[in-house]
């Protein structure tokens, strides 16, 4: 797994582009985040601009107990939620990465935002390193 700054987790798979958005959604499923939202980034940019582009997709996972542990201390960490997860299309593998949930801890100073980031940062990587390794 490659931390890309201090935002961002990142692995490559070989699995085909479905089957590593379904993988990905299981193990996330596993650590009870569920995908609220899903956003077709390729078929948007072919049906809003008339572009062709590499297959894509944002998935939007909330695990509702972190959430609310953060929000019932700061109400603008909405603004970090969900936790995107990005799978890519690269021709011979699959590039899937997430928001390092850590940033949330670094950018409000509250040790209670802090453990839940670290404890969401865990899980994530985790689910990641599953992953990669399939």
């Amino acid at each position: 797994m490659e931390n890309i700054g201090t935002y961002a987790l990142k692995i490559t798979t070989h699995l085909e582009f479905e089957k590593a958005i379904e993988k990905v959604t299981e193990l996330l499923a596993a650590e009870k985040f569920g995908i609220l939202t899903e956003i077709d980034v390729k078929a948007t940019f072919k049906n809003k601009l008339d572009v062709d582009f590499k297959p894509y997709r944002i998935l939007g996972a909330c695990n509702p107990p972190f959430a609310h542990k953060v929000l019932s201390e700061e109400n603008l960490m909405g603004v970090l939620l969900p936790c995107n997860v990005v799978v890519w299309d690269e021709g011979d593998y699959r590039v899937v990465a997430a928001m390092n949930p850590q940033i949330m801890g670094s950018i409000i100073d509250n040790p209670a935002i802090q453990e839940v980031a670290d404890e969401v940062a865990a899980k994530m990587s985790g689910v990641l390193e599953k992953l990669e390794n399939i």
